[in-house]
């Protein structure tokens, strides 16, 4: 069984005073808290998520 890809995103931006569909999209990423760094499978959908809120998420590291 091949490993997955996984990159580690972290939080950057804070959620008060953004529109509702950016705090969405960070909870959907299990973010919610400034600096917050979570290991996600590297998707296509994932990828979709973080550019939706890039000045909000940045990629710390490629596994």
């Amino acid at each position: 069984m091949a490993k997955k890809k996984t990159i580690l995103v972290k939080q950057i931006g804070s959620p008060i005073r953004r529109p509702d569909k950016q705090r969405r999209t960070l909870i959907g990423l299990g973010l919610n808290k400034m600096h917050r760094i979570r290991e996600l499978e590297d998707t296509p959908s994932v990828r979709g998520m973080i550019n939706a809120i890039p000045h909000l998420v940045e990629i710390v590291e490629k596994k």
